[in-house]
């Protein structure tokens, strides 16, 4: 289908509240590290020029690192802080840029280089910056975690890739997913698995395979993500509505194919938070009448991220600035 225009209207409208039940917390190393691994990101070439530089400095996407992994030490912070920024500036070279975004054959060609740095088959070329931070990144993870662990993390990079090029042919093809073809793709494009894999490695523990595969604990982990990625859709839909028509939003999936409003769909977003936050509790309840340690460690880490990016939505200039004078924000969690 087509991709159509929803305006915003004359009315103001409303953020509908997201409530979530998990911990409110934050890394007591926030401030230093974020400061850290901007210094990083901004002598990485992985951002052109002063203004995006400046742009991811008013960001705060170490907040996001620090709400998200409240518990893990200083060390494991400033690892997945610089994960985090090296995603969001992925994103925004390749994924949301003309040059790549809009051409999946494009997209296509320019990803082998980065496979072959995380299996490590050849060494980044000097001149790429991206190949050049993955490789670093993936020495430090491997410093931190198992073989094991780090083969986790690496499979869902490589998903996360690949995902980008259906983005890209969405796009191409001026294409708004179905809702059943987005939700289901948007647990891979948004990298939150890749995230999702750091929790044990950070916080200095090991779910084993059998743990991280277990029904319950993958039920959970997709949950988790379904809300990362839905609530994400929702604070940030203006943000993404000036950039390629947020045809990869939630918000927009429900409006044209179910031929909603924007308040509506809006409010059908927040609808769907609310039911997967109870099947979030629910299962986890079950869970909670085998699992070992590690593995309630990993469900606590799933929360202070469900929470935790909630948080650092609602106090990111990214996405809160964009939206029209007048837009009415209720206490949302």
């Amino acid at each position: 289908m087509a991709t159509s225009a929803h305006s915003f209207g004359r009315r103001p409208l409303r953020i509908p509240p997201l409530p979530c039940p998990f911990p409110n917390e934050i890394n007591e190393h926030a401030a230093e590290v974020d400061a850290e691994s901007h210094l990083w990101l901004a002598a990485s070439s992985m951002l052109d020029g002063t203004g995006a530089i400046e742009h991811f400095r008013r960001s705060k996407i170490g907040m996001l690192a620090a709400r998200t992994n409240p518990p893990v030490p200083r060390e494991s912070l400033r690892l997945i802080n610089d994960w985090y920024n090296w995603l969001f500036a992925f994103d925004d070279a390749f994924c949301e840029g003309e040059l790549m975004g809009h051409r999946p054959s494009a997209l296509a060609r320019a990803l082998p280089p980065l496979f072959d740095v995380l299996d490590r088959r050849r060494e980044p070329a000097p001149g790429d910056p991206f190949g050049v931070t993955l490789r670093e990144l993936l020495d430090r993870i491997a410093e931190l975690g198992t073989p094991a662990q780090v083969d986790r993390w690496r499979t869902t990079v490589k998903e996360y890739l690949f995902a980008q090029i259906w983005e890209a042919a969405n796009r191409e093809a001026d294409l708004i997913p179905t809702p059943e073809d987005y939700v289901l793709m948007r647990r891979i494009t948004g990298a939150t698995f890749t995230c999702f894999a750091l929790i044990d490695v950070g916080g200095g523990y090991r779910l084993e395979a059998e743990e991280w595969h277990h029904p319950d604990v993958r039920a959970l982990s997709d949950l988790a993500c379904d809300l990362i990625g839905w609530d994400n859709d929702l604070l940030s839909y203006a943000k993404e509505r000036g950039n390629d028509k947020a045809r990869h939003n939630l918000v927009t999936v429900l409006a044209t194919h179910r031929a909603l409003t924007l308040q509506e769909a809006l409010h059908e977003v927040s609808r769907m938070h609310n039911a997967a936050i109870d099947a979030f509790v629910e299962r986890r309840a079950r869970l909670d009448t085998w699992a070992p340690l590690p593995v309630r460690k990993y469900v606590l880490g799933l929360e202070h991220w469900v929470r935790g990016h909630i948080e650092f939505s609602l106090g990111s200039a990214r996405y809160v600035h964009a939206w029209p004078t007048g837009t009415r924000w209720p206490q949302a969690v």
